[in-house]
């Protein structure tokens, strides 16, 4: 195996150039610090509204037993009337909660 002759020293000037060139490129990839603040408030919104919505669906009687597309389809009806998958399916939302309020806990900017 021949051995790889060393750089030399505008070998190494470019390479560092290109390093540096790359982290600035990073940099420059960063949002604005109020677009990232908007997107977790937007993202928080959803998830906790639409876990509070599936956690509450499986209990409310009018949405849920009295469903006609779901009283159309007597096995699928027999499963959704079962407690335990509506547990399963309020825990799901209850999980999705937690997402929205966990994120909103562990944020942090990405400064440029």
């Amino acid at each position: 195996m021949p051995l790889e002759s060393p750089m030399t020293t505008d070998e190494a000037v470019a390479a560092s150039a290109a390093r540096t060139d790359e982290v600035a490129l990073e940099e420059m990839d960063v949002a604005p610090i109020w677009l990232q603040r908007l997107s977790l408030f937007v993202l928080v919104l959803f998830c906790v509204y639409l876990g509070v919505l599936v956690a509450i669906l499986p209990w409310w009687t009018r949405m849920w037993d009295q469903n006609i597309w779901i009283q159309s389809r007597p096995a699928l009806a027999a499963v959704l009337d079962n407690g335990a998958v509506r547990g399963l399916i309020t825990g799901l939302g209850l999980l999705d909660i937690w997402i929205g309020v966990s994120e909103a806990i562990h944020y942090r900017d990405h400064r440029p």
